[in-house]
């Protein structure tokens, strides 16, 4: 019989002490197999993919999230080497991040160790069962999975690979890992008010799923929210640095939430390198929406709104606005921006400190395309998401995101004589 959300919850709060006991060994043992039976059972998730991606365009859903719901030969790949990229990094349980002794002899150490269950509520993605699953484990954390109906059969193709591994090594129970097999909204409310049960939330997904979260979980959470990215081109930029971080932000990959939605262009670039270019991004394939200044410049330019400003397309389209300064490209960006990534190019470092500091971002790109911003690139191996807002964590989660801080106290048999 299948379990409901809560009954899950149920499960991996009853397995939360088991896999904090496991050593680093038997995490990296299990991982690795995790990573082969990806591999072992490819055919069968490709398969299952087909029939979702398939399944998705009858059913009129998005370019955005069919890309995001497909799962290539490379992306497939990429499954099991993320798995295998996580075992190799190092395990945050049981470090030491800071330790003094007071004047009474007592050693305080404070001392990582795991959340306990850590849920997530994803749309789409097949690819975060397995990466997810691997950055819970490794931190020492039971994983509860929820995705979308879009992708179930392909969540479920994974979730047998992954179940065979985990199967193989009994210290590790059964539970660590589960996948919610209900993909209803009610399924998802259970897991917003699973209290006492999930100790860390993080919800995938766009704007409904993000609005319900806030609105409705009584469980801790952090938000991986929008991405309304912007890059700003300095008056002081290198023209064809700037043209070369421009184009790639917009277009390596514009369906994923660190390409940027909106450019800032000093005014003193309007003439010499913004026809540019805009030719060039129009070439890719790109729709302008530019502000009053923009449309005169370059008058192939659709008028933007101010809806535009705080649009994240998730597509080929990019809004352009002229501003006179740095300030006020970080005024725009702190009335606009939802804290993911934003970008500067400037050959003064005077202004490109200033936005660097002033800005409000969880990550921050000087003279590099803030397409950068993932765990991958940052060194994290890969994330549970990218967290937008400040409290316990900020951009993207790793690792040390899914573990929290111990105060350990070493003493010799002092007691306190005093209130």
């Amino acid at each position: 019989m299948t379990m409901t959300a809560t009954q899950t919850c149920e499960a991996a709060a009853a397995a939360a002490t088991a896999v904090a006991a496991l050593s680093t060994r038997q995490k990296d043992l299990v991982l690795l197999d995790m990573a082969a039976a990806i591999e072992q059972h490819r055919d069968a998730i490709l398969e299952a993919n087909r029939q979702d991606v398939a399944e998705a365009r009858r059913s009129g859903v998005s370019a955005t999230l069919v890309d995001r719901l497909t799962l290539t030969d490379r992306r497939m790949a990429g499954l099991a080497a993320t798995i295998r990229t996580v075992v190799a990094l190092p395990d945050p349980v049981g470090q030491v991040t800071g330790g003094w002794t007071r004047p009474n002899g007592l050693l305080i150490e404070r001392v990582r160790e795991p959340l306990g269950v850590v849920a997530v509520i994803y749309e789409a993605r097949p690819n975060v069962t397995a990466e997810v699953a691997a950055l819970c484990l490794k931190s020492g954390n039971c994983a509860v999975l929820r995705g979308s109906s879009i992708a179930a059969a392909t969540n479920r193709a994974i979730m047998t690979a992954l179940d065979t591994a985990i199967a193989r090594h009994p210290a590790v129970p059964a539970a660590a890992v589960q996948l919610v097999e209900d993909p209803s909204r009610a399924s998802a409310t259970e897991l917003m008010r699973a209290k006492g049960l999930v100790d860390l939330l993080v919800p995938r997904g766009g704007p409904a799923l993000i609005e319900s979260v806030e609105r409705d979980a009584t469980v801790p959470t952090v938000i991986d929210g929008a991405g309304n990215c912007h890059l700003y081109i300095d008056a002081s930029a290198d023209r064809d640095m700037a043209t070369a971080v421009t184009i790639n932000a917009k277009t390596s990959r514009p369906s994923v939430c660190n390409a940027i939605e909106t450019l800032l262009v000093h005014r003193e670039l309007v003439t010499d390198w913004l026809p540019g270019v805009l030719d060039e991004l129009t070439a890719a394939g790109v729709e302008i929406r530019g502000s009053a200044e923009v449309c005169d410049a370059w008058p192939k330019a659709l008028a933007a709104t101010e809806e535009d400003w705080d649009t994240e397309y998730l597509d080929l389209v990019l809004a352009v606005r002229v501003v006179d300064d740095v300030d006020a490209a970080i005024g725009h960006i702190r009335r606009h921006g939802t804290a993911n990534a934003e970008g500067i190019v400037a050959r003064d470092i005077d202004v490109a400190r200033r936005f660097a500091r002033l800005v409000d971002s969880g990550s921050v790109f000087v003279n590099a395309s803030p397409r950068y911003s993932d765990g991958g690139e940052f060194g994290y191996g890969v994330e549970i998401g990218v967290s937008t807002q400040k409290l316990h964590v900020r951009g993207p989660m790793g690792l040390e995101a899914l573990t929290t801080v111990k105060n350990v106290v070493w003493g010799s048999g002092q007691t306190r004589t005093v209130a």
